[in-house]
């Protein structure tokens, strides 16, 4: 069966840019990953870019984003910021939140 495509949020000229901050390999870092894996399985790599980060590997950006709770699922771009904490990121409610949009 084949998948259909998801599109972007309306007026979305750039990528969404996602960052995504584990604890290591944790049980809670790897369902994070596994989920946020899932939601975007419909969508293509040029609507969207992640970054997952290891906070024990990387404090310093952990710090600048000022990343308190692991996982957490920061949209940065478009415009408005959003900070998302924990490992369910396949809900409506969370693709809402990002902005996307099924086909």
């Amino acid at each position: 069966m084949k998948k259909s495509k998801a599109t972007a949020p309306d007026n979305f000229q750039d990528k969404l840019v996602l960052r995504l901050y584990v604890s290591g390999m944790s049980p809670k870092s790897m369902e994070a990953i596994e989920n946020i894996q899932t939601l975007f399985s419909n969508y293509t790599k040029e609507q969207y870019d992640l970054e997952i980060i290891d906070i024990y590997q990387h404090p310093e950006m952990a710090s600048n984003d000022h990343i308190v709770f692991s996982p957490s699922l920061i949209k940065l771009l478009p415009l408005p910021r959003k900070v998302l904490i924990g490992t369910r990121y396949n809900s409506d409610r969370v693709k809402s939140i990002l902005g996307l949009v099924s086909l």
